[in-house]
């Protein structure tokens, strides 16, 4: 069993809808990026938040750039990014692999105040992924609101949340990461972009790790920058077995 599990938290300013622009900025950023399991980008990586930002496919640039990387840097990458399929948009979360293997999420709660759902598909279910026998349960930006829809019956290890998260709302992002570990008895990551976009929205990152306890195992503050966090699942499920909170969880259903 992989007890550690090394994760690279990149925060970053993007580029608006300049697919190309971004890939090449990251391509900058990774170049120091050796040793992780995981290297996880911000939501919507390629456009920042351009709700008619350029759409691609699943066969397309961005995706064959994200295997390359995996490829080259040994690790898996994801982020999102808007994909189009069967004549739907999505704001889709997707993970790759060093083998090639691909996997995804498409963003379940979308954000009606910038008309998110006028212009994407709403995702259908949650995803549990596993690699190196740990259950990682990716999320994007707005999905951090809805507790019911993260809630820990599916056995993860660790919630992971991509987004584009404005300083003006940021005492929410902070406070909703540790509340997720903590009721979740999991480790949550989270990682945001930083500065500012063309509607003069700014972003301050506050990309930041936490334990079960909700104790902060990483905070990127405001600027742009790479930062490794470690994870023990041991401690993780030695917590689980001294503290079993889990076992008196509400039982809600789900439903589409």
């Amino acid at each position: 069993m992989s007890n550690k599990l090394c994760i690279a938290l990149v925060q970053t300013d993007l580029f608006w809808n300049n697919p190309l622009a971004n890939k090449n900025h990251f391509d900058g950023l990774l170049t120091s990026v050796k040793g992780a399991d995981i290297i996880v980008l911000p939501e919507m990586f390629t456009t920042a938040f351009c709700m008619e930002g350029s759409a691609e496919t699943m066969n397309g640039a961005t995706v064959q750039w994200m295997l390359q990387k995996a490829k080259s840097l040994n690790t898996a990458v994801c982020g999102s990014l808007i994909i189009r399929e069967d004549n739907q948009q999505y704001n889709r979360f997707v993970w790759v692999t060093p083998n090639g293997e691909i996997e995804y999420y498409n963003k379940r709660h979308l954000f009606s105040l910038m008309g998110e759902g006028q212009q994407f598909e709403e995702g259908a279910e949650r995803k549990l992924i596993h690699y190196k026998d740990w259950k990682i349960c990716p999320q994007i930006c707005y999905d951090i609101r809805f507790p019911v829809f993260s809630r820990n019956d599916l056995g993860y290890d660790l919630l992971l949340y991509i987004a584009n998260w404005p300083l003006r709302r940021i005492v929410a992002w902070d406070k909703l990461l540790q509340a997720r570990a903590i009721e979740n008895q999991s480790y949550v990551v989270g990682v945001n972009r930083v500065g500012e976009d063309v509607n003069n929205i700014s972003f301050p990152g506050h990309s930041a790790a936490y334990d079960a306890f909700g104790e902060t195992l990483a905070f990127l503050g405001k600027k742009e920058k790479v930062e490794f966090v470690t994870l023990d699942k041991e401690a993780l499920l030695e917590t689980r077995e001294r503290l079993p909170f889990l076992k008196d969880r509400d039982r809600f259903i789900l439903s589409s």
